[in-house]
């Protein structure tokens, strides 16, 4: 069972007063169904079937005739139909369906919108990818008009064009988040958040570790540099010439070649006289790199 199928089955098992229940069958009827003179609604999540069905009936009076298919295209699934005949012209002025929704409060516009992802919604499963909640709408402006009740909010939402449809979506996890809970389905948002919370906590794990690795890379580069500068002094007979402090670095570099600049000022502090600080050890090493180079120009 898919995250998103997990989501909408929890949806379905709320309860809703009267005014909420009109605003999800209005949201779902806009945006998954097919209104002539009669009313065709296709679904393939049993639970959504049931929950719509029961409004339709506890709410508007309607008795839809349910027929259910089986597709072998892809996968072997079972598909719901329901056909409304009667009170369609009565559900068509109810529900406004022929001009745009009028949504006065925000249990209105949060109602309206759980009918709209009951339909057309979808989420990716936060375990196996990436954060993502969209609409999938067939006219850019009913995927503008969800955007716009999803900002209300301060959701986050976009809309793009993905072949002929139109995407109204939100990336960000904490408005995916607040949205289920708005939806009321604690535990998949209690489930989403647990997922949430592991994968930032390795994420930040994962980006200390590279941080460490690249740091240890750098300080053993920077070291074996060192060496390769002490090498060259030692060869040319240039170290009897540097003062005290600086052979005292010298020495211990080649002893700890390995360590940051702060090890090894803090190595040198405790068992010598001389007491130096991370940022006189690079001192040190600048200047050691300078007689260096400047043995160098003058050979040349």
């Amino acid at each position: 069972m898919t995250f998103t199928t997990r989501l909408k089955e929890e949806m379905s098992k709320t309860d809703d007063n009267e005014m909420e229940s009109r605003c999800v069958i209005e949201g779902f009827l806009r945006y998954n169904s097919i209104i002539n003179d009669d009313i065709t609604i296709t679904l393939e999540n049993a639970a959504v079937t049931r929950f719509i069905y029961k409004l339709l009936k506890e709410f508007f009076g309607t008795q839809p005739k349910i027929t259910v298919r089986i597709q072998k295209r892809f996968r072997v699934k079972q598909i719901y139909i329901l056909e409304i005949t009667d009170k369609v012209e009565y559900l068509k002025n109810t529900l406004n369906l022929k001009k745009e929704p009028i949504l006065d409060s925000d249990e209105e516009k949060i109602a309206f919108l759980k009918g709209a992802f009951l339909g057309v919604g979808n989420v990716s499963n936060p375990k196996t990818s990436g954060y993502h909640l969209e609409y999938i709408l067939d006219y850019k402006k009913d995927a503008l008009y969800i955007e716009k009740l999803l900002n209300y909010f301060n959701l986050n939402a976009k809309v793009i064009k993905r072949g002929y449809k139109y995407i109204t979506y939100i990336k960000m996890s904490e408005s995916i988040s607040d949205l289920i809970k708005m939806f009321k389905a604690i535990n998949t948002l209690f489930e989403f958040e647990d997922t949430r919370i592991y994968r930032d906590h390795k994420n930040m794990v994962n980006r200390l570790n590279n941080c460490e690795l690249a740091n240890q890379e750098k300080t053993i580069k920077s070291g074996l540099q060192q060496l390769e500068d002490i090498e060259y002094l030692e060869e040319h007979d240039l170290i009897p010439l540097m003062d005290d402090k600086l052979k005292i670095v010298i020495e211990y570099r080649k002893k700890y070649p390995d360590v940051s600049y702060l090890e090894l000022s803090q190595i040198i502090s405790m068992e010598t006289d001389y007491k130096v600080g991370k940022s006189g050890i690079n001192h040190h090493f600048i200047h050691l790199r300078k007689i260096k180079e400047n043995n160098l120009k003058n050979k040349k």
